[in-house]
């Protein structure tokens, strides 16, 4: 029993010397987008509509805040992420303008099966800040595709792009200033598809 002991105890110390000089995870501070201002007009329409997370690259499928310093080089800022990835951060958003606009009343996402009669789905190709010399702005751009659900049949598509200046290059201003880009896509987003989807054929 004392020979087991004085195994035990050796090995016990060793385990927690090796927890002691394990590195520490780095503190992150995790940002939501902030909230859309979008407000409700207009009747609302008849069809239902299905809202899909756009397809992404693999650094903007992730929570990174992305961040373009200069050329083709795309980084993230340190200690700081979005509360989920990218594509479904823009997917929530637009689902909560449509919800603010109200016309669209029928709406659901991709986390559900329910079948609808349009889906909003495409590709993002930005959703980062650039630098501009000593400027900072937020670059959003969407590549949507207006879809029809009975044969999944493209009945419009639509390249969206926004750019909003940004006065301070910390991370905070830099998050606000992707809520007023945000808000600014899904007002454009919103209008187009009701648009596209009072005029295409649901069957």
């Amino acid at each position: 029993m004392k020979r087991t002991y004085k195994m035990i105890v050796p090995v016990a110390l060793a385990l927690v010397s090796a927890c002691s000089i394990l590195p520490k995870a780095d503190p992150s501070n995790v940002y939501r987008l902030p909230t859309a201002q979008v407000t409700a007009h207009g009747n609302p329409v008849a069809w239902s509509l299905r809202l899909a997370k756009p397809q992404a690259s693999e650094f903007l499928d992730s929570p990174r805040i992305a961040v373009v310093p200069q050329g083709d080089l795309i980084s993230s800022y340190a200690q700081s992420r979005w509360s989920d990835p990218a594509p479904v951060l823009l997917r929530n958003r637009l689902l909560d303008g449509f919800q603010r606009d109200g016309r669209v009343a029928l709406l659901s996402t991709d986390d559900t099966n329910l079948q609808a009669d349009l889906e909003l789905g495409g590709q993002l190709q930005a959703f980062q800040s650039e630098y501009r010399g000593s400027a900072v702005e937020v670059v959003i751009r969407l590549d949507a595709r207006l879809v029809r659900g009975s044969d999944q049949r493209i009945v419009a598509a639509k390249r969206f792009e926004v750019r909003q200046p940004v006065s301070d290059t910390q991370v905070p201003a830099v998050v606000a200033g992707f809520g007023l880009a945000g808000d600014q896509l899904t007002k454009q987003v919103v209008d187009w598809v009701v648009a596209q989807g009072n005029t295409a054929p649901k069957r």
